[in-house]
C-alpha cells in the first residue's frame, strides 16, 4: 500500500484500507479476501461503502477492492472538468490493477461506475476477466433513449442541470444522502460526501453526460469481449430499463440480464442479498 486512510466508524470489519497512485492522483480503496481480483466502483453520489453487502460473502473467493472514485470521499479531488474524463476515470482502474500487482480483474460497476466499466471493458478487453454492471445501460442504449425516449430525456433534466456551471453550490452533503434508508449508514454517507468535492462530482456529468441535442448512437464503440452480467431495479426512474434492450448486439460473448422488480436505482442496496447471491453464483459457473 501506498498510504494508510481512517476506517470509517463501523467498517473496521469490511477490509483494510489503502491508496493506489494513478498519475498524480490517489485512489483509495478498502480490500479484503484472497484470490481473483474484483474491482468495484460507485456511481454518484456515493463512495467505496455502497458494496458493504456485497463484499464479505464476494471476499471468500475473491480478493475484492472497492475504491471510492477521484473526487470522493478519500479519493484525490483534482481541480478542473479536464480531470474527470473518462478516459481519467478508466485510467484509476487500470492503475489499481496494477497497484495490486495483476494483469486482468473482474470489473463491477453501479451508475457511474457502470459507464467506467464499460468504458474500461471496451479499452482494456485484455485487462477484463469478466464484468458486471448494476443499473447502466451500455452507453448505446443510454445514447438511443435519450435521441428516442421521451421519457428518459424528461426524467435525465437532473443531469442537465447539473451541467451548468453553478450546479455544485445547490448541493449539500444531507441533500445528497437522502437515498441512503439506513439512518446509521446515512451518517456515514453524510461524513463521506463532506469530505468530498461537489464541483467534482458534478464534472462527470460535466465531461461525459451527451449534451442536447441527443444523436442516435454510431456503431463506432469497440464491442465488449468478455461475458457480461447487468443487474438493473426495475423502479429506477433516472435510467429506464428500456435502456437495456439490445445491449446483447454489442457484446461478443454470452449476456445475462436480471431484472428487480422492487428495487430503485440503488439495486445493491434496495435488494442486497439477492444481488449478492446473483453475483456470487454467476461467478462461480
Amino acid at each position: 500500500m501506498l498510504g494508510a486512510a481512517p476506517a470509517a466508524a463501523d467498517d473496521s470489519q469490511l477490509g483494510v484500507h489503502g491508496f493506489a497512485q494513478s498519475g498524480e492522483v490517489k485512489i483509495h480503496y478498502v480490500t479484503a479476501g484472497e484470490g481473483p481480483l474484483v474491482v468495484m466502483i460507485h456511481g454518484f453520489p456515493d463512495y467505496w461503502y455502497t458494496w458493504r453487502k456485497q463484499m464479505p460473502e464476494l471476499s471468500e473467493n475473491f480478493q475484492v477492492v472497492a475504491i471510492d472514485q477521484r473526487g470522493y470521499n478519500l479519493s484525490d479531488q483534482p481541480e478542473g472538468v479536464e480531470n474527470y474524463t473518462i478516459e481519467k476515470l478508466v485510467g484509476d482502474v487500470r492503475a489499481v490493477i496494477q497497484h495490486f500487482g495483476r494483469d486482468r480483474a473482474v470489473i463491477v460497476g453501479h451508475d457511474w461506475g457502470g459507464m467506467v466499466a464499460w468504458s474500461f471493458a471496451m479499452a482494456h478487453p485484455e485487462m477484463t476477466d469478466r464484468l458486471i454492471i448494476l443499473n447502466l445501460p451500455h452507453p448505446n442504449g443510454l445514447r438511443r433513449e435519450l435521441a428516442s425516449n421521451p421519457e428518459q430525456r424528461k426524467n435525465s433534466q437532473y443531469a442537465r442541470d447539473f451541467q451548468q456551471p453553478d450546479a455544485a453550490s445547490r448541493l449539500t452533503a444531507e441533500g445528497l444522502a437522502f437515498w441512503v434508508k439506513d439512518a446509521t449508514a446515512r451518517e456515514e454517507y453524510i461524513a463521506a460526501f463532506r469530505r468530498s468535492s461537489f464541483e467534482a462530482m458534478l464534472n462527470y456529468y460535466k465531461a461525459n453526460y451527451p449534451r442536447e441535442p441527443y444523436h442516435a448512437p454510431k456503431d463506432d464503440l469497440p464491442r465488449v469481449k468478455c461475458s457480461v452480467l447487468m443487474i438493473h431495479g426495475l423502479k429506477d426512474t433516472a435510467l429506464l430499463a428500456s435502456g437495456l434492450n439490445d445491449t446483447w448486439n454489442w457484446v461478443d460473448k454470452d449476456l445475462t440480464i436480471v431484472t428487480v422488480p422492487d428495487a430503485d436505482h440503488f439495486v445493491q442496496q434496495d435488494a442486497a442479498d439477492f444481488v449478492t447471491k446473483q453475483m456470487t453464483t454467476w461467478l462461480a459457473k
